[in-house]
């Protein structure tokens, strides 16, 4: 195994570091910091915030949310199977057929069970 191959990689890493923490530096030391109590208040959506901040939230919240992600990242699985389509041939294709039919399936069931529903 060649370790040289992965030098740009450290080397991306190194400078990207680098060029965020001196930027971020740079911010800090010129940028003006004149706090005041307009500044420091708290806020939410351009208006005072009228309850606790740890109130509770609704779950269909979370579930709605925790759902989009995963069929986000299902979808993102599609672009480079696109791209690698003729190179991968039948056994390939029926396999994404497969995860295609797995994915409908488990989306119904969510249709079906109203996780999609908002009241």
């Amino acid at each position: 195994m060649n370790l040289a191959a992965y030098f740009p990689v450290l080397l991306f890493i190194i400078v990207g570091t680098g060029l965020g923490t001196a930027l971020i530096g740079i911010g800090k030391l010129l940028g003006p910091n004149r706090p005041d109590t307009a500044k420091n208040a708290p806020y939410e959506c351009g208006f005072e915030a009228f309850e606790d901040a740890r109130m509770k939230f609704d779950v269909r919240y979370y579930l709605v949310a925790i759902l989009f992600i995963i069929f986000d990242l299902e979808t993102a699985f599609l672009f480079p199977w696109g791209v690698a389509l003729k190179d991968i041939g039948w056994p390939g294709f029926l396999s994404m057929m497969l995860f295609l039919v797995e994915f409908l399936l488990g989306f119904a069931y969510m249709w079906k069970k109203g996780a999609l529903d908002w009241e």
